[in-house]
Protein backbone atom coordinates (compact mmCIF):
# COMPACT_ATOMS: atom_id res chain seq x y z
CA UNK A 1 0.00 0.00 0.00
CA UNK A 2 2.67 2.59 1.21
CA UNK A 3 4.38 2.00 -2.50
CA UNK A 4 1.31 2.39 -4.36
CA UNK A 5 0.62 6.09 -2.29
CA UNK A 6 4.12 6.72 -3.57
CA UNK A 7 3.19 6.08 -7.24
CA UNK A 8 0.34 8.20 -7.39
CA UNK A 9 1.55 11.55 -5.82
CA UNK A 10 3.49 12.79 -8.56
CA UNK A 11 0.80 12.06 -11.13
CA UNK A 12 -1.62 14.73 -8.83
CA UNK A 13 1.02 17.73 -8.45
CA UNK A 14 1.37 17.57 -12.05
CA UNK A 15 -1.93 19.53 -12.99
CA UNK A 16 -1.35 22.41 -10.62
CA UNK A 17 2.29 22.94 -11.77
CA UNK A 18 0.73 23.49 -14.93
CA UNK A 19 -2.09 25.77 -13.80
CA UNK A 20 0.51 28.31 -12.28
CA UNK A 21 2.37 28.48 -15.29
CA UNK A 22 -0.67 29.16 -17.26
CA UNK A 23 -1.48 31.84 -14.34
CA UNK A 24 2.08 33.49 -14.63
CA UNK A 25 1.51 33.84 -18.12
CA UNK A 26 -1.56 35.29 -18.67
CA UNK A 27 -0.63 37.82 -15.67
CA UNK A 28 2.79 38.62 -18.01
CA UNK A 29 0.59 39.42 -21.01
CA UNK A 30 -1.91 41.36 -18.97
CA UNK A 31 1.17 43.52 -17.71
CA UNK A 32 2.62 43.50 -20.95
CA UNK A 33 -0.90 44.21 -23.43
CA UNK A 34 -1.11 48.38 -21.59
CA UNK A 35 2.41 49.34 -21.71
CA UNK A 36 2.93 47.97 -25.04
CA UNK A 37 -0.02 50.06 -25.97
CA UNK A 38 0.87 53.44 -24.03
CA UNK A 39 4.27 53.09 -25.45
CA UNK A 40 2.84 52.96 -29.45
CA UNK A 41 0.63 56.67 -28.40
CA UNK A 42 3.55 57.90 -26.78
CA UNK A 43 5.54 57.66 -30.18
CA UNK A 44 2.48 58.04 -32.45
CA UNK A 45 2.10 61.41 -30.33
CA UNK A 46 5.21 62.33 -30.15
CA UNK A 47 5.71 62.03 -34.38
CA UNK A 48 2.08 63.55 -34.46
CA UNK A 49 0.02 61.10 -35.51
CA UNK A 50 -2.71 62.05 -33.19
CA UNK A 51 -3.58 65.89 -32.54
CA UNK A 52 -3.37 66.74 -28.45
CA UNK A 53 -6.47 66.71 -27.50
CA UNK A 54 -6.00 69.87 -24.90
CA UNK A 55 -6.06 72.06 -28.29
CA UNK A 56 -8.35 70.36 -30.74
CA UNK A 57 -11.25 71.27 -28.36
CA UNK A 58 -9.68 74.84 -28.31
CA UNK A 59 -10.48 78.30 -30.18
CA UNK A 60 -7.66 79.04 -32.18
CA UNK A 61 -4.44 80.79 -30.84
CA UNK A 62 -6.25 80.07 -27.19
CA UNK A 63 -4.58 78.57 -24.17
CA UNK A 64 -7.40 76.36 -23.12
CA UNK A 65 -7.49 73.19 -21.27
CA UNK A 66 -9.70 69.93 -22.68
CA UNK A 67 -13.40 71.24 -20.65
CA UNK A 68 -13.49 70.47 -17.04
CA UNK A 69 -9.42 70.40 -16.89
CA UNK A 70 -9.41 74.28 -15.91
CA UNK A 71 -11.88 76.68 -13.90
CA UNK A 72 -12.10 79.18 -16.75
CA UNK A 73 -11.98 78.55 -20.07
CA UNK A 74 -11.51 81.74 -21.83
CA UNK A 75 -8.77 82.82 -23.86
CA UNK A 76 -7.11 86.10 -22.69
CA UNK A 77 -7.21 86.90 -27.19
CA UNK A 78 -10.96 86.47 -26.28
CA UNK A 79 -11.37 89.28 -23.99
CA UNK A 80 -9.16 92.03 -25.92
CA UNK A 81 -12.19 93.06 -27.58
CA UNK A 82 -12.59 97.01 -27.52
CA UNK A 83 -16.07 96.76 -28.90
CA UNK A 84 -18.40 97.64 -26.19
CA UNK A 85 -21.59 95.21 -27.02
CA UNK A 86 -19.13 92.17 -26.88
CA UNK A 87 -18.43 92.25 -23.50
CA UNK A 88 -20.99 89.83 -22.78
CA UNK A 89 -20.42 87.61 -25.71
CA UNK A 90 -17.46 86.26 -23.80
CA UNK A 91 -17.87 85.64 -20.22
CA UNK A 92 -17.61 82.27 -19.25
CA UNK A 93 -16.90 80.13 -16.15
CA UNK A 94 -17.15 76.49 -17.42
CA UNK A 95 -17.28 75.06 -20.53
CA UNK A 96 -20.05 72.87 -21.14
CA UNK A 97 -20.53 73.08 -25.04
CA UNK A 98 -16.97 72.50 -26.53
CA UNK A 99 -15.85 74.20 -29.60
CA UNK A 100 -14.13 71.76 -32.15
CA UNK A 101 -11.11 73.83 -34.08
CA UNK A 102 -12.22 75.00 -37.20
CA UNK A 103 -15.77 73.26 -37.11
CA UNK A 104 -17.73 75.54 -39.68
CA UNK A 105 -21.37 74.59 -38.56
CA UNK A 106 -21.91 72.74 -41.71
CA UNK A 107 -20.89 75.75 -44.12
CA UNK A 108 -20.36 74.14 -47.46
CA UNK A 109 -21.52 70.66 -47.04
CA UNK A 110 -23.19 68.86 -49.39
CA UNK A 111 -25.67 67.97 -46.92
CA UNK A 112 -29.39 68.71 -48.19
CA UNK A 113 -31.17 70.39 -48.15
CA UNK A 114 -29.52 73.63 -47.79
CA UNK A 115 -30.85 75.95 -45.29
CA UNK A 116 -30.74 79.86 -46.04
CA UNK A 117 -31.97 82.85 -43.52
CA UNK A 118 -31.75 86.14 -44.68
CA UNK A 119 -32.30 89.40 -42.70
CA UNK A 120 -32.34 93.13 -42.50
CA UNK A 121 -30.86 94.32 -39.79
CA UNK A 122 -29.08 97.64 -37.59
CA UNK A 123 -28.01 95.47 -34.21
CA UNK A 124 -24.65 94.63 -32.75
CA UNK A 125 -22.43 91.51 -32.48
CA UNK A 126 -24.17 91.12 -29.10
CA UNK A 127 -27.42 90.04 -30.78
CA UNK A 128 -26.70 88.96 -33.76
CA UNK A 129 -23.52 86.30 -32.99
CA UNK A 130 -26.01 84.41 -30.38
CA UNK A 131 -28.44 84.21 -33.23
CA UNK A 132 -26.71 83.58 -36.05
CA UNK A 133 -24.98 80.69 -34.28
CA UNK A 134 -27.95 79.06 -32.56
CA UNK A 135 -29.18 78.74 -35.94
CA UNK A 136 -26.17 77.43 -37.14
CA UNK A 137 -26.23 75.04 -34.93
CA UNK A 138 -29.92 73.70 -35.67
CA UNK A 139 -28.85 73.34 -39.34
CA UNK A 140 -28.63 76.63 -41.26
CA UNK A 141 -25.67 76.81 -43.67
CA UNK A 142 -26.04 80.61 -44.73
CA UNK A 143 -27.29 83.67 -43.95
CA UNK A 144 -27.66 86.64 -46.28
CA UNK A 145 -27.36 89.79 -43.75
CA UNK A 146 -28.29 93.36 -45.07
CA UNK A 147 -26.91 95.81 -42.60
CA UNK A 148 -27.61 98.99 -41.96
CA UNK A 149 -26.20 101.55 -38.65
CA UNK A 150 -24.07 99.51 -36.43
CA UNK A 151 -24.38 96.52 -37.94
CA UNK A 152 -22.87 98.10 -41.24
CA UNK A 153 -19.84 99.89 -38.80
CA UNK A 154 -16.58 98.66 -39.48
CA UNK A 155 -15.56 96.98 -35.81
CA UNK A 156 -19.42 94.54 -36.73
CA UNK A 157 -18.95 94.13 -40.43
CA UNK A 158 -15.29 93.05 -40.10
CA UNK A 159 -16.72 89.98 -37.55
CA UNK A 160 -19.60 89.26 -39.76
CA UNK A 161 -17.89 89.29 -42.98
CA UNK A 162 -15.11 86.78 -41.66
CA UNK A 163 -17.12 83.85 -40.71
CA UNK A 164 -17.85 81.21 -43.13
CA UNK A 165 -20.88 81.01 -45.07
CA UNK A 166 -22.16 84.94 -44.42
CA UNK A 167 -22.84 87.18 -46.65
CA UNK A 168 -22.82 91.01 -46.05
CA UNK A 169 -24.90 93.41 -48.20
CA UNK A 170 -24.21 97.02 -47.44
CA UNK A 171 -27.61 99.75 -47.73
CA UNK A 172 -24.86 101.72 -50.47
CA UNK A 173 -26.23 103.71 -53.33
CA UNK A 174 -25.73 101.41 -55.84
CA UNK A 175 -27.85 99.35 -53.84
CA UNK A 176 -30.42 101.17 -53.37
CA UNK A 177 -30.76 102.30 -57.35
CA UNK A 178 -30.69 98.49 -58.22
CA UNK A 179 -33.49 97.66 -56.29
CA UNK A 180 -35.01 101.08 -57.56
CA UNK A 181 -35.44 99.03 -60.65
CA UNK A 182 -37.42 96.34 -59.20
CA UNK A 183 -40.57 95.21 -60.60
CA UNK A 184 -42.21 95.44 -57.08
CA UNK A 185 -42.73 99.47 -57.63
CA UNK A 186 -44.85 98.68 -60.77
CA UNK A 187 -46.97 95.79 -59.00
CA UNK A 188 -49.86 96.32 -56.65
CA UNK A 189 -49.09 93.57 -53.96
CA UNK A 190 -47.05 95.57 -52.08
CA UNK A 191 -48.10 99.05 -53.46
CA UNK A 192 -50.59 100.13 -50.25
CA UNK A 193 -46.98 100.11 -48.33
CA UNK A 194 -45.47 102.68 -50.71
CA UNK A 195 -43.79 106.57 -49.61
CA UNK A 196 -45.16 105.95 -45.82
CA UNK A 197 -42.65 105.92 -42.47
CA UNK A 198 -41.12 103.73 -40.13
CA UNK A 199 -42.74 100.48 -39.53
CA UNK A 200 -44.21 100.50 -43.91
CA UNK A 201 -41.12 101.70 -45.09
CA UNK A 202 -39.08 99.06 -43.22
CA UNK A 203 -41.69 96.53 -44.47
CA UNK A 204 -41.04 97.56 -48.53
CA UNK A 205 -37.13 97.30 -47.54
CA UNK A 206 -37.71 94.34 -46.12
CA UNK A 207 -39.56 92.90 -49.10
CA UNK A 208 -36.92 94.42 -51.88
CA UNK A 209 -34.16 92.74 -49.61
CA UNK A 210 -35.61 89.30 -49.78
CA UNK A 211 -36.27 89.56 -53.37
CA UNK A 212 -32.36 89.89 -53.77
CA UNK A 213 -32.09 87.20 -51.82
CA UNK A 214 -33.91 84.69 -53.43
CA UNK A 215 -31.77 85.29 -56.64
CA UNK A 216 -28.57 84.74 -54.93
CA UNK A 217 -30.39 81.82 -53.77
CA UNK A 218 -31.26 80.09 -56.56
CA UNK A 219 -27.53 81.43 -57.70
CA UNK A 220 -25.97 79.15 -54.42
CA UNK A 221 -27.84 76.24 -54.66
CA UNK A 222 -30.65 77.10 -51.60
CA UNK A 223 -33.27 74.62 -51.11
CA UNK A 224 -34.91 76.27 -48.56
CA UNK A 225 -35.27 80.37 -47.67
CA UNK A 226 -36.19 81.98 -44.55
CA UNK A 227 -36.28 85.75 -43.29
CA UNK A 228 -36.70 86.32 -39.79
CA UNK A 229 -35.50 89.44 -37.81
CA UNK A 230 -32.42 89.04 -35.26
CA UNK A 231 -34.56 89.32 -32.35
CA UNK A 232 -36.25 85.87 -33.77
CA UNK A 233 -35.11 82.31 -33.26
CA UNK A 234 -36.47 79.20 -35.30
CA UNK A 235 -37.67 76.27 -32.47
CA UNK A 236 -37.95 72.90 -34.38
CA UNK A 237 -39.54 71.13 -31.63
CA UNK A 238 -41.25 68.14 -33.14
CA UNK A 239 -38.14 67.39 -35.14
CA UNK A 240 -35.31 64.12 -34.65
CA UNK A 241 -32.33 66.22 -32.71
CA UNK A 242 -33.42 69.58 -32.56
CA UNK A 243 -32.86 69.94 -36.18
CA UNK A 244 -34.27 72.62 -38.68
CA UNK A 245 -32.51 70.51 -41.55
CA UNK A 246 -34.36 66.79 -40.25
CA UNK A 247 -37.40 69.20 -39.97
CA UNK A 248 -37.52 70.66 -43.89
CA UNK A 249 -35.76 66.98 -45.41
CA UNK A 250 -39.58 65.61 -43.67
CA UNK A 251 -41.46 68.30 -45.89
CA UNK A 252 -43.11 66.58 -48.83
CA UNK A 253 -41.74 67.57 -51.56
CA UNK A 254 -44.95 69.21 -53.29
CA UNK A 255 -44.97 71.53 -50.26
CA UNK A 256 -43.95 74.72 -51.52
CA UNK A 257 -43.98 76.73 -48.05
CA UNK A 258 -43.87 76.10 -44.53
CA UNK A 259 -45.45 78.56 -41.71
CA UNK A 260 -43.85 78.51 -38.36
CA UNK A 261 -46.75 79.98 -35.81
CA UNK A 262 -44.49 82.57 -33.77
CA UNK A 263 -44.97 81.96 -29.86
CA UNK A 264 -44.33 85.45 -27.67
CA UNK A 265 -42.07 85.89 -25.11
CA UNK A 266 -43.78 86.51 -21.51
CA UNK A 267 -40.77 88.61 -19.41
CA UNK A 268 -40.56 87.84 -15.49
CA UNK A 269 -38.28 91.12 -14.64
CA UNK A 270 -37.43 94.66 -15.90
CA UNK A 271 -33.82 94.54 -15.97
CA UNK A 272 -33.28 91.94 -18.44
CA UNK A 273 -30.24 92.32 -20.52
CA UNK A 274 -29.90 89.13 -22.70
CA UNK A 275 -33.24 88.18 -23.63
CA UNK A 276 -32.17 84.89 -25.56
CA UNK A 277 -30.53 83.76 -22.16
CA UNK A 278 -32.89 85.32 -19.59
CA UNK A 279 -36.00 84.24 -21.05
CA UNK A 280 -37.67 80.90 -20.66
CA UNK A 281 -41.51 81.35 -20.75
CA UNK A 282 -43.32 82.27 -23.79
CA UNK A 283 -47.17 83.05 -25.09
CA UNK A 284 -48.23 79.86 -27.37
CA UNK A 285 -49.89 80.56 -30.69
CA UNK A 286 -53.33 80.92 -31.46
CA UNK A 287 -53.19 78.00 -33.63
CA UNK A 288 -51.17 75.73 -30.98
CA UNK A 289 -53.72 76.21 -27.86
CA UNK A 290 -57.23 74.64 -28.20
CA UNK A 291 -60.03 77.60 -29.10
CA UNK A 292 -62.10 77.05 -25.84
CA UNK A 293 -58.83 77.59 -23.77
CA UNK A 294 -58.06 80.32 -26.11
CA UNK A 295 -61.10 82.36 -26.16
CA UNK A 296 -62.25 81.16 -22.33
CA UNK A 297 -58.41 82.39 -20.77
CA UNK A 298 -58.69 85.43 -23.15
CA UNK A 299 -59.02 88.26 -20.78
CA UNK A 300 -56.25 87.10 -18.30
CA UNK A 301 -53.83 86.32 -21.22
CA UNK A 302 -54.60 90.03 -22.09
CA UNK A 303 -53.99 91.71 -19.32
CA UNK A 304 -55.27 94.77 -20.78
CA UNK A 305 -53.74 94.94 -23.77
CA UNK A 306 -54.85 95.75 -27.54
CA UNK A 307 -54.38 91.95 -28.32
CA UNK A 308 -53.47 88.54 -27.17
CA UNK A 309 -49.75 89.11 -28.41
CA UNK A 310 -48.12 92.27 -27.88
CA UNK A 311 -47.09 92.88 -31.44
CA UNK A 312 -47.64 90.12 -34.56
CA UNK A 313 -49.22 86.70 -34.43
CA UNK A 314 -49.46 85.18 -38.35
CA UNK A 315 -45.71 83.64 -38.06
CA UNK A 316 -43.36 83.60 -40.27
CA UNK A 317 -42.15 81.05 -42.79
CA UNK A 318 -39.80 79.07 -45.13
CA UNK A 319 -40.10 78.50 -49.05
CA UNK A 320 -38.63 76.16 -51.25
CA UNK A 321 -36.28 78.04 -53.73
CA UNK A 322 -38.26 77.26 -56.89
CA UNK A 323 -38.70 79.36 -60.35
CA UNK A 324 -40.92 82.91 -59.75
CA UNK A 325 -40.81 83.08 -55.70
CA UNK A 326 -41.38 86.56 -54.55
CA UNK A 327 -41.51 87.98 -51.32
CA UNK A 328 -45.15 88.81 -49.99
CA UNK A 329 -43.94 90.87 -47.22
CA UNK A 330 -41.46 90.03 -44.51
CA UNK A 331 -44.12 87.48 -43.42
CA UNK A 332 -45.02 85.29 -46.09
CA UNK A 333 -43.93 84.08 -49.76
CA UNK A 334 -45.39 83.52 -52.81
CA UNK A 335 -45.19 82.83 -56.71
CA UNK A 336 -45.85 84.50 -59.64
CA UNK A 337 -46.92 81.86 -61.62
CA UNK A 338 -48.84 79.85 -59.23
CA UNK A 339 -50.55 79.96 -55.34
CA UNK A 340 -48.03 78.37 -52.77
CA UNK A 341 -49.35 74.81 -51.70
CA UNK A 342 -48.47 75.39 -47.68
CA UNK A 343 -48.80 73.62 -44.72
CA UNK A 344 -48.74 75.29 -40.62
CA UNK A 345 -46.28 72.91 -38.54
CA UNK A 346 -47.82 71.87 -35.42
CA UNK A 347 -44.85 71.95 -33.24
CA UNK A 348 -42.35 73.79 -34.41
CA UNK A 349 -42.92 77.82 -33.61
CA UNK A 350 -40.72 80.47 -34.25
CA UNK A 351 -39.49 82.39 -30.93
CA UNK A 352 -40.01 86.12 -31.04
CA UNK A 353 -38.64 87.77 -27.81
CA UNK A 354 -40.16 91.29 -28.59
CA UNK A 355 -40.08 94.26 -25.99
CA UNK A 356 -38.26 91.62 -23.76
CA UNK A 357 -35.58 94.41 -22.42
CA UNK A 358 -36.97 97.98 -21.20
CA UNK A 359 -34.80 99.64 -23.23
CA UNK A 360 -36.69 98.18 -26.28
CA UNK A 361 -39.10 101.14 -25.73
CA UNK A 362 -36.87 103.81 -26.41
CA UNK A 363 -34.75 102.00 -28.85
CA UNK A 364 -38.04 101.71 -30.80
CA UNK A 365 -38.98 105.39 -30.62
CA UNK A 366 -35.51 106.50 -31.62
CA UNK A 367 -36.07 105.07 -34.94
CA UNK A 368 -38.91 106.90 -36.03
CA UNK A 369 -39.43 110.90 -36.27
CA UNK A 370 -43.12 110.64 -35.93
CA UNK A 371 -45.59 112.54 -33.53
CA UNK A 372 -46.49 110.98 -30.15
CA UNK A 373 -49.93 111.05 -31.18
CA UNK A 374 -53.15 109.08 -31.97
CA UNK A 375 -53.36 109.97 -35.35
CA UNK A 376 -49.55 110.33 -36.49
CA UNK A 377 -48.60 106.98 -34.78
CA UNK A 378 -51.13 105.12 -37.06
CA UNK A 379 -49.06 106.75 -40.36
CA UNK A 380 -46.13 104.57 -38.50
CA UNK A 381 -47.27 101.61 -37.33
CA UNK A 382 -49.62 98.88 -38.26
CA UNK A 383 -49.96 97.11 -35.00
CA UNK A 384 -52.14 98.83 -31.85
CA UNK A 385 -49.45 97.83 -29.08
CA UNK A 386 -46.51 99.62 -31.35
CA UNK A 387 -48.52 103.03 -31.37
CA UNK A 388 -49.30 102.96 -27.52
CA UNK A 389 -45.56 101.77 -26.73
CA UNK A 390 -44.24 104.46 -29.09
CA UNK A 391 -46.43 107.64 -27.59
CA UNK A 392 -45.49 106.55 -23.92
CA UNK A 393 -41.70 105.92 -24.56
CA UNK A 394 -41.94 109.50 -26.03
CA UNK A 395 -44.25 111.52 -23.85
CA UNK A 396 -43.66 109.69 -20.18
CA UNK A 397 -40.96 110.15 -17.69
CA UNK A 398 -38.46 107.06 -16.89
CA UNK A 399 -40.25 106.33 -14.02
CA UNK A 400 -43.86 106.30 -15.50
CA UNK A 401 -42.31 103.95 -18.31
CA UNK A 402 -41.18 101.41 -15.96
CA UNK A 403 -44.43 101.85 -14.21
CA UNK A 404 -46.25 101.37 -17.73
CA UNK A 405 -44.07 98.70 -19.12
CA UNK A 406 -44.65 96.49 -15.64
CA UNK A 407 -48.39 96.46 -16.07
CA UNK A 408 -48.42 95.61 -19.84
CA UNK A 409 -45.30 93.24 -20.74
CA UNK A 410 -43.94 92.22 -16.60
CA UNK A 411 -45.08 89.41 -15.88
CA UNK A 412 -45.82 90.16 -12.16
CA UNK A 413 -48.77 88.34 -10.94
CA UNK A 414 -47.62 84.77 -9.82
CA UNK A 415 -50.93 83.17 -9.67
CA UNK A 416 -51.91 84.46 -13.22
CA UNK A 417 -48.58 82.88 -14.46
CA UNK A 418 -49.25 79.30 -12.97
CA UNK A 419 -52.72 79.13 -14.36
CA UNK A 420 -52.03 79.84 -17.68
CA UNK A 421 -49.13 77.65 -17.64
CA UNK A 422 -51.16 74.81 -16.50
CA UNK A 423 -54.12 75.91 -19.04
CA UNK A 424 -51.02 75.85 -21.77
CA UNK A 425 -51.58 79.60 -22.59
CA UNK A 426 -48.32 79.75 -21.36
CA UNK A 427 -44.96 77.19 -21.62
CA UNK A 428 -41.84 77.19 -20.69
CA UNK A 429 -38.91 76.27 -23.34
CA UNK A 430 -35.03 76.22 -22.92
CA UNK A 431 -33.30 74.53 -25.58
CA UNK A 432 -32.54 78.15 -27.40
CA UNK A 433 -31.16 79.25 -23.91
CA UNK A 434 -29.09 76.28 -23.32
CA UNK A 435 -27.40 76.04 -26.43
CA UNK A 436 -26.77 79.91 -26.98
CA UNK A 437 -25.38 80.12 -22.98
CA UNK A 438 -23.27 76.59 -24.28
CA UNK A 439 -21.83 78.67 -27.63
CA UNK A 440 -20.88 81.54 -25.28
CA UNK A 441 -19.24 79.47 -22.47
CA UNK A 442 -17.36 77.79 -24.69
CA UNK A 443 -15.76 80.55 -26.48
CA UNK A 444 -17.49 80.77 -29.80
CA UNK A 445 -18.70 84.03 -29.85
CA UNK A 446 -15.51 85.48 -28.31
CA UNK A 447 -13.17 83.45 -30.66
CA UNK A 448 -14.84 84.57 -33.52
CA UNK A 449 -14.48 87.91 -32.40
CA UNK A 450 -10.71 87.53 -31.65
CA UNK A 451 -9.84 86.20 -34.90
CA UNK A 452 -11.35 88.71 -37.05
CA UNK A 453 -9.00 90.92 -39.39
CA UNK A 454 -8.07 94.23 -37.75
CA UNK A 455 -9.20 96.13 -40.62
CA UNK A 456 -11.95 96.00 -43.98
CA UNK A 457 -10.37 96.30 -46.97
CA UNK A 458 -10.92 100.13 -48.80
CA UNK A 459 -13.90 98.86 -50.72
CA UNK A 460 -15.87 97.28 -47.97
CA UNK A 461 -14.91 100.01 -45.57
CA UNK A 462 -16.27 102.29 -47.68
CA UNK A 463 -19.60 100.44 -48.16
CA UNK A 464 -19.87 100.46 -44.27
CA UNK A 465 -19.59 104.32 -44.17
CA UNK A 466 -21.85 104.45 -47.03
CA UNK A 467 -24.61 102.30 -45.59
CA UNK A 468 -24.09 104.02 -42.12
CA UNK A 469 -24.94 107.47 -43.54
CA UNK A 470 -27.75 106.13 -45.63
CA UNK A 471 -29.54 104.54 -41.85
CA UNK A 472 -28.86 107.59 -40.49
CA UNK A 473 -30.36 109.83 -42.65
CA UNK A 474 -33.42 107.70 -43.07
CA UNK A 475 -33.96 107.83 -39.62
CA UNK A 476 -33.33 111.26 -39.19
CA UNK A 477 -36.68 112.25 -41.16
CA UNK A 478 -40.86 111.70 -40.48
CA UNK A 479 -41.14 110.39 -44.16
CA UNK A 480 -39.47 107.37 -45.97
CA UNK A 481 -36.65 108.41 -48.46
CA UNK A 482 -37.83 108.24 -52.31
CA UNK A 483 -34.17 106.75 -53.54
CA UNK A 484 -35.42 103.63 -53.90
CA UNK A 485 -38.26 104.43 -56.01
CA UNK A 486 -36.31 106.98 -58.66
CA UNK A 487 -36.27 104.61 -61.99
CA UNK A 488 -39.60 103.03 -61.19
CA UNK A 489 -40.82 103.74 -64.69
CA UNK A 490 -38.56 102.59 -66.96
CA UNK A 491 -39.39 98.77 -66.86
CA UNK A 492 -43.24 99.12 -67.25
CA UNK A 493 -43.31 98.48 -71.06
CA UNK A 494 -40.76 95.49 -70.68
CA UNK A 495 -42.91 93.96 -67.94
CA UNK A 496 -46.24 94.97 -69.36
CA UNK A 497 -46.83 91.05 -70.94
CA UNK A 498 -45.64 89.21 -67.68
CA UNK A 499 -48.08 91.26 -65.37
CA UNK A 500 -51.34 90.52 -67.75
CA UNK A 501 -50.45 86.88 -67.37
CA UNK A 502 -49.73 86.51 -63.57
CA UNK A 503 -52.34 89.33 -62.23
CA UNK A 504 -54.39 86.12 -61.28
CA UNK A 505 -51.79 85.40 -58.45
CA UNK A 506 -51.05 89.32 -57.37
CA UNK A 507 -52.43 88.71 -53.37
CA UNK A 508 -51.87 91.90 -51.31
CA UNK A 509 -49.13 91.00 -49.54
CA UNK A 510 -49.56 89.72 -45.80
CA UNK A 511 -48.53 92.38 -43.01
CA UNK A 512 -48.11 91.48 -39.31
CA UNK A 513 -51.30 90.41 -38.12
CA UNK A 514 -53.12 90.48 -34.81
CA UNK A 515 -54.40 86.93 -33.37
CA UNK A 516 -58.44 86.32 -33.35
CA UNK A 517 -59.65 89.51 -30.23
CA UNK A 518 -62.75 88.53 -28.64
CA UNK A 519 -65.37 92.01 -28.07
CA UNK A 520 -66.28 91.45 -24.47
CA UNK A 521 -69.52 93.79 -24.98
CA UNK A 522 -70.73 90.47 -26.98
CA UNK A 523 -69.43 87.71 -25.15
CA UNK A 524 -69.66 86.02 -21.50
CA UNK A 525 -66.88 84.06 -20.34
CA UNK A 526 -67.00 81.57 -17.94
CA UNK A 527 -63.48 80.57 -15.74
Amino acid sequence: MTNHHHLHAPLRSAPQSSSQSFTAKLLLLLTLLPLSLAALAFILQWRGGIPDPTTRWSPPGSHHLFPGMESSPLSSAAVRSSSSDCVNLGRSASSSFPYYQNWKFDSGSNLRPKILITTSTSAGLDQILPWMFYHKVIGVSTFYLFVEGKAASPEVSKVLESIPGVKVIYRTKELEEQQARSRIWNETWLSSFFYKPCNYELFVKQSLNMEMAIVMARDAGMDWIIHLDTDELLHPAGAKEYSLKQLLQDVPGNVDMVIFPNYESSVERDDIKEPFTEVSMFKRNYDHVPKDTYFGMYKESTRGNPNYFLTYGNGKSAARIQEHLRPNGAHRWHNYMKTPNEIKLEEAAVLHYTYARFSDLTSRRDRCGCKPTKEDVKRCFMLEFDRAAFIIASTATEEEMLKWYHEHIVWDDKDIKIKLLRKGILTRIYAPMAIIQGLRESGVFSSVIASAPTTLSKEKFLATIDSSNSSRATASVSHPSRKIGISRENKATARKTLDVEVAEFQEFAVPPLAPPVIDFNELTIEV
